[in-house]
């Protein structure tokens, strides 16, 4: 469909909790899928939620097979997860670098749960429950933080870790500036 603005920290909607969805597969919602696709196809995301390109429901969308903004992670099965839950499966957290769309140039140290448990919803309204760990763990989790109004650098606890990717990592590609 289209390839939508999608907002930076600072904008209010993206500090907002997302309201859930209601009515599952629907031209709109499908239409938003498919913005919110091919939104994070053009920016080699490995993932977007919906409040990222103004709207706000309980909607985010993942995935990674290759990607240069993630040369070394594992891959991650294409996912549309909407109205998600997310049980942690134990106490154990890993320190991991991430990026944002909404946070350009930038690269942090995060915290997450390295298992999980996420539950919610396809495009039809099929019930979706999986047990993940590792790199998809940390996409997912990051993902759904949007739909709470977090984005990652207020689950960063030091922030002598932030910086921005071109010096962090020479050489790797750079996140979209614009």
């Amino acid at each position: 469909m289209a390839v939508r603005e999608i907002l930076r920290m600072g904008h209010p909607l993206l500090l907002q909790h997302a309201e859930a969805v209601e009515a599952f597969d629907t031209p709109g919602l499908h239409a938003l899928l498919q913005d919110l696709h091919d939104t994070m196809e053009a920016a080699n995301g490995a993932g977007l939620a919906a409040p990222q390109i103004g709207v706000s429901l309980q909607v985010v969308v993942f995935g990674v097979r290759s990607n240069p903004r993630y040369p070394d992670a594992a891959q991650v099965p294409y996912t549309v997860l909407i109205n998600p839950r997310i049980t942690p499966l134990d106490d154990a957290l890993e320190d991991g670098w991430e990026g944002c769309l909404s946070v350009p140039g930038l690269r942090g140290v995060v915290p997450r749960h390295q298992n999980i448990r996420y539950q919610g919803f396809d495009p039809q309204g099929n019930a979706i429950d999986r047990t993940v760990s590792g790199f998809h763990a940390r996409v997912v989790q990051h993902e759904c933080d949007h739909l709470i109004g977090l984005l990652y650098p207020m689950r960063m606890h030091d922030l002598t870790r932030l910086g921005y990717t071109s010096v962090l990592f020479p050489g790797m590609a750079e996140d979209a500036d614009d």
